[in-house]
């Protein structure tokens, strides 16, 4: 769909916006997000979804955060996304600060809420695309930080199918994904960890390991990787 004038408008705005900062942060980047949310407040949903979409279209990690922000926090376009809209959404993922954004903001929300079935999350966990793999498993700590025994189910099948992954990106992912399960059902963590040891990359023994034992993901004096 084209976009409108309007969002036109607003999108070029928003780019000369963040292109003005002296320094790019989230709490700046944040702030103006928040302006522009309240512009918008009013604004039709398929508007939002329209305007949220173009700035995609710029190829920047920081109008894509911006992007995700600006949909989830109007829920009246929030809520009538479609998974035809997430995939949409999910188009050019490829670096860690994407997939983590799309992740937390999007597709596991929806997730959580019923409105994307295991079934697409599973499908991406046998993507040739490592970036999607990834995502599969950030889209579970939506359900992990919910914590019900149904979300526990689903994440750990999830997990389950990217057990074996040896790719760093999904490693990373898939060591958070345990970890946030072991915050409210260590028992469960610690069982997949015995049950698919064999297939486990070390980083994930060791860090989840670690997270049981002493709620860190790195000890204390010990240099930590990003997640």
């Amino acid at each position: 769909m084209k976009p409108s004038p309007e969002n036109i408008r607003l999108a070029k705005e928003i780019h000369a916006r963040l292109d003005q900062l002296p320094v790019l942060s989230t709490p700046v980047i944040r702030a103006i997000r928040r302006e522009f949310s309240r512009r918008v407040a009013d604004a039709p949903p398929e508007s939002v979804v329209q305007l949220a979409l173009h700035l995609l279209n710029q190829n920047s990690d920081v109008l894509r955060f911006f992007s995700y922000e600006l949909l989830s926090h109007h829920r009246p376009a929030f809520e009538r996304l479609t998974t035809d809209d997430l995939l949409k959404f999910g188009t050019g993922l490829n670096s860690w600060s994407s997939v983590d954004c799309f992740a937390m903001y999007l597709s596991g929300p929806l997730w959580a809420q019923g409105r994307v079935s295991e079934q697409t999350i599973a499908t991406w966990t046998r993507s040739q695309d490592h970036w999607w793999r990834r995502t599969a498993l950030v889209s579970t700590v939506a359900l992990s930080r919910r914590g019900s025994p149904g979300d526990l189910r689903n994440v750990l099948r999830i997990c389950a199918l990217l057990a074996a992954d040896q790719e760093d990106m999904v490693v990373k992912a898939l060591s958070w994904a345990l970890r946030e399960i072991a915050k409210k059902h260590p028992e469960q963590a610690k069982a997949f960890l015995e049950k698919h040891r064999h297939a486990l990359a070390a980083r994930v023994v060791r860090e989840v390991n670690n997270k049981l034992t002493t709620g860190l993901k790195t000890p204390r004096g010990r240099v930590s990787e990003s997640t």
